[in-house]
């Protein structure tokens, strides 16, 4: 499930954006990250500590490997979005796509934004839920069917699951932001060095250790 808060006005300096950033992201993500941080941190402190020989020194390899890719692809991720950009922090990399750079908008089996290139950017903070879609698809048929008239169907507006309601919320920004002076620019890529640098010192010192036996 997606968790947006809500945007609010408020002063800022010169230059900057009007409005705080509304932000997305996946609270299941969020505790399944938790969880598994605490079991990893649990069981690699007590290595360390009580460890004989080796054993500590896989174990810190193994925390530096581990760690920062669980904290990568279930507490990093989020979608950012104001009057002026949209910035998606992805596992390894952070996205800032000014709405004027942005092309389309996608829910698919991903939810997915394109740039004006072509270029493919994937929101892993706003995941898909095909049960969500199947549950207001039910909503949407039980509503025309307790309507006789049948004008609810043309009327009513759609429900939606979460991830689909996001990204229509999205396109919707986009397209009536796309024109503004403070919404131009094109797409800035960084990646994320502070998960990776630790992730691979951690995979090399496990290289080793293997290499020495």
């Amino acid at each position: 499930m997606t968790s947006p808060n809500s945007d609010s006005r408020s002063p800022v300096p010169d230059g900057e954006s009007a409005y705080k950033d509304r932000v997305y992201r996946s609270s299941g993500g969020i505790a399944g990250g938790v969880l598994l941080l605490a079991l990893g941190g649990w069981l690699g402190i007590d290595a360390l500590v009580r460890g004989e020989g080796r054993t500590p020194w896989m174990a810190l390899a193994a925390l530096l490997l581990v760690v920062p890719l669980v904290v990568a692809f279930t507490v990093r991720p989020a979608v950012f979005a104001n009057e002026d950009r949209l910035r998606i922090r992805n596992p390894l990399r952070t996205i800032t796509l000014p709405w004027a750079a942005v092309g389309s908008l996608r829910a698919g089996y991903s939810n997915e934004v394109f740039d004006q290139s072509g270029v493919k950017y994937q929101l892993w903070a706003v995941p898909v839920s095909l049960r969500g879609r199947k549950k207001a698809a039910r909503q949407q048929s039980r509503a025309a069917m307790d309507d006789p008239s049948g004008r609810t169907s043309l009327t009513a507006v759609a429900p939606r699951s979460p991830g689909d309601q996001t990204v229509e919320d999205l396109r919707e920004l986009a397209e009536r932001r796309g024109g503004a002076e403070s919404a131009q620019g094109a797409p800035v890529v960084k990646w994320a060095y502070e998960i990776l640098g630790p992730a691979l010192a951690g995979a090399v010192l496990l290289l080793v250790l293997g290499l020495i036996g």
